[in-house]
């Protein structure tokens, strides 16, 4: 067998082989990466023997609670400020303005008017000509009466004279017959001549009378056919022009009316539930839509027994007519404007006064329980009693001062925490 030796020699001789680059580098990484995680875990080792090593933490200092403490409030709250002033207690209702002194000429005889001597809105005096009517009565027909007064006055004169000489006739027979010269017969005739005069005399003067009450009538007549006004004022209402035929028969039916406009009625509807806190004497005061801005004011003079028309009835709330009187000098105020009116129940002068809008409802003692905010703006819970109120302000009459400052409505969620919010205090060990 023979042995084959390599050739050494040859080998050496040859040129080596290039070994590439890339399969060296994985080797490297893998060699990197287990240094690196034997640090990691030498690390870690040392910091839990660390931490097995070291004492324990100090415990955490205890909380304690302190009591709910207000704090000023932050944030923005809607507040009212109680105040001083005047109050009123009214009761309000709605009404109008209508005439309060006025009367109505009327036809006192049956004609055909003439001539209108005037017109609405025009001023007249007492008992000035209005206007004038032609009576259907014919004036001949006064003619004939006075004619015949005439002529009765003259038979009366003739009748006495007759009557005086049959006095004078029987006068003369008495005489004779107490002298006994005169027959009877001539006696008793003068006598009945004497009475028979006299009664003519009386007959006559009775028709002469009654002719006088007649023509008295007519002249009457004939003064009713001018109208005149009634009283001094203003011509507010013309029912009659010139050339119409009017009756005194109709007496429902004016003419027109005068009226004194320098004074008017209120006449105000109040709820049943208002009027029996009204008195004769309140003040009251009202507004009109023609002036704004504009007040006046009158003192109550009656409240109507009986409901008004049309209210009441079917279980509806009832109104009553309440009266009162406003002067009118300078012819400002109409008849038949509307008005809204306050009557004063109550009022009170430099009194503690907060708007209304503060108050909530009153508790079973008639108490009202507001959020009051001291200077640091911490609130508070507060009860009071309100006296006078109306719909912008009420009176207080207890517990608050002029110038505290009212929380309105309940008080925010963010204020709530705000001003309860704990103060906490470390508590050593």
């Amino acid at each position: 067998m023979t042995d084959v030796m390599p050739d050494v020699k040859n080998d050496r001789m040859k040129p080596p082989l290039a070994v590439p680059a890339r399969p060296a580098q994985p080797l490297r990484r893998r060699s990197l990466g287990a240094v690196l995680s034997l640090a990691i875990i030498l690390s870690g080792g040392v910091v839990l023997a660390q931490v097995l090593q070291s004492p324990p933490p100090p415990l955490a200092p205890a909380l304690v609670i302190a009591p709910v403490v207000a704090a000023p409030i932050p944030v923005k709250l809607d507040t009212v400020t109680v105040q001083r002033g005047n109050i009123q207690e009214t009761v309000a209702a709605s009404g109008k303005l209508q005439l309060y002194k006025y009367a109505d000429a009327y036809a006192q005889t049956t004609g055909q008017v003439k001539e209108v001597l005037v017109a609405v809105g025009d001023t007249v005096k007492a008992n000035s000509l209005l206007l004038e009517i032609s009576p259907i009565l014919q004036p001949t027909k006064a003619e004939n009466n006075r004619a015949q007064m005439a002529r009765m006055q003259a038979e009366l004169a003739d009748q006495r004279a007759q009557f005086d000489f049959a006095e004078l006739q029987f006068k003369r027979q008495s005489q004779l017959k107490a002298q006994n010269a005169t027959r009877e017969d001539a006696f008793e005739s003068s006598r009945m001549n004497v009475s028979s005069a006299r009664a003519r005399v009386d007959a006559i003067d009775a028709q002469i009378r009654q002719l006088e009450a007649t023509l008295k009538i007519e002249e009457d007549s004939r003064k009713q056919t001018q109208v005149a006004a009634p009283i001094s004022g203003t011509v507010v209402t013309l029912n009659v022009r010139d050339g119409q035929m009017v009756s005194a028969a109709q007496p429902a039916s004016p003419l027109m009316r005068i009226a004194d406009l320098s004074k008017l009625t209120v006449a105000a509807r109040v709820a049943e539930n208002d009027v029996t806190r009204l008195r004769a004497g309140m003040q009251a005061n009202f507004t009109t839509p023609g002036y704004p801005g504009r007040h006046w004011s009158g003192k109550l003079r009656q409240v109507i027994p009986v409901a008004a028309e049309t209210s009441g009835e079917q279980g509806r709330q009832a109104f009553y007519i309440v009266l009162f009187e406003v002067n009118n000098v300078n012819r400002e105020l109409m008849s038949g404007m509307s008005t809204q009116v306050q009557f004063v129940v109550a009022q009170a002068q430099n009194a503690l006064l907060l708007p209304a809008r503060a108050l909530g409802a009153p508790d079973a003692s008639g108490f009202h329980t507001v959020n009051l905010l001291d200077a640091q703006r911490r609130p508070s819970a507060r009860k009071f009693k309100i006296g006078l109120r109306n719909a912008r302000e009420v009176q207080v009459l207890s517990s608050l001062a002029e110038g505290d400052q009212v929380l309105v409505g309940p008080m925010p969620a963010l204020a709530l925490h705000t001003a309860a919010k704990p103060a906490a205090a470390p508590v050593a060990r």
